[in-house]
């Protein structure tokens, strides 16, 4: 049984770099136990994506959207509160999840947002 993952949230420049909680050591952003997506179509929603509501460290909602006319994988990237989507898990990406991941902001790099994925289960230390 392997253990649970733990994250740490690290300041860094333009958002946060991830730490492993139990060792200290950095976590790359290839870690086979996370992903680090960058938001599709956030181009479709600007004013989305400069709301406070995805400033990095927020935690996000992943919502499947299996009526989608383009893509009945569709997951959408929404605010914490529901009221605000600023794009999509990439499409080659959203048909591998297993639908209860957990999503927060990273950081927001020209015109885009990049989204940590992880476990249900892991724990991540958010910045106070």
């Amino acid at each position: 049984m392997s253990e649970r993952l733990r994250l740490w949230l690290e300041r860094a420049e333009r958002g946060y770099h991830l730490r492993d909680a139990a060792t200290g050591e950095p976590v790359r952003w290839e870690d086979p136990r996370i992903r680090v997506i960058a938001a599709a179509g956030v181009t479709f929603r600007p004013e989305s994506l400069e709301d406070p509501s995805f400033d990095p460290g927020r935690r996000l909602e992943l919502i499947a959207e299996p009526t989608n006319e383009h893509d009945p994988n569709a997951i959408g990237i929404w605010n914490a509160a529901r009221a605000l989507q600023v794009g999509y898990v990439p499409a080659a990406i959203a048909p591998e999840l297993a639908g209860d991941e957990q999503a927060v902001s990273l950081r927001r790099v020209d015109g885009g947002l990049r989204v940590l994925l992880a476990p249900a289960d892991a724990w991540i230390g958010l910045p106070r």
